[in-house]
C-alpha cells in the first residue's frame, strides 16, 4: 500500500481536479456508444470517486486530530 501525505492546500487542489475530471468523464460516458469503452470509463469514474472519498476521509481525520 502506498501512503502519501498532502498539505491541506494540495488535498483541496487534488479534490477539485478529480471533481472536474469526473464531471467531464460523465459527459464522455453518456456520449459513448461502444459498450466496452463505456464500461472502462465507468470503472475509471469509480476509481476517481474512491480517491475523492479517501481524500475526504483524510481531511475529516486531520480536522479531528
Amino acid at each position: 500500500m502506498i501512503q502519501l501525505t498532502f498539505t491541506e492546500e494540495e488535498r483541496e487542489v487534488l479534490f477539485d481536479i478529480l471533481e472536474t475530471d469526473i464531471a467531464e468523464l460523465r459527459m464522455e460516458i453518456s456520449d459513448t456508444h461502444r459498450r466496452e469503452y463505456r464500461e472502462m470509463l465507468k470503472h475509471r469514474e469509480a476509481l476517481m470517486k474512491s480517491i475523492q472519498q479517501k481524500l475526504q476521509q483524510e481531511e475529516t481525520e486531520s480536522a479531528a486530530a
